[in-house]
């Protein structure tokens, strides 16, 4: 298996193990991103959108060191701290996409790193 692994310094260093993305083949797996700014290593954490906002950045340049864009994406999954925040999320996600969308699921867990308030993940195809 040919595996290729994607850093960008333009998103936030990972805080454990793993890399931002892995590219196999055409497949690209974006691990999950919460609201750091990747200028401060801080969170993000006005509101709902602001976070939302923040983690879709992320994502976006780790598309781009990857060659790739939202176009790209195939399938996403979104982590919430509750399901009541659903629909703000939904709005700033959707602004991203704005044709073929991707399939996706959206679930809510008990909590998320940092105590952040949402988490998105991402596959991609080249």
């Amino acid at each position: 298996m040919n595996k290729e692994i994607i850093n960008s310094k333009n998103a936030p260093a990972p805080i454990g193990p793993y890399s931002q993305a892995v590219k196999t083949g055409n497949l690209l797996f974006l691990s999950g991103q919460i609201p750091i700014d990747p200028a401060t290593g801080n969170l993000k954490m006005g509101n709902i959108e602001e976070e939302t906002l923040q983690v879709m950045k992320n994502l976006k340049v780790v598309l781009k060191e990857a060659g790739a864009g939202f176009e790209n994406v195939v399938k996403t999954t979104i982590f919430l701290s509750d399901m009541s925040i659903f629909s703000q999320v939904n709005e700033v996600y959707g602004k991203f996409f704005t044709s073929n969308f991707p399939a996706r699921e959206t679930v809510a867990v008990k909590s998320l790193p940092k105590n952040v308030n949402v988490e998105i993940s991402m596959i991609a195809a080249l």
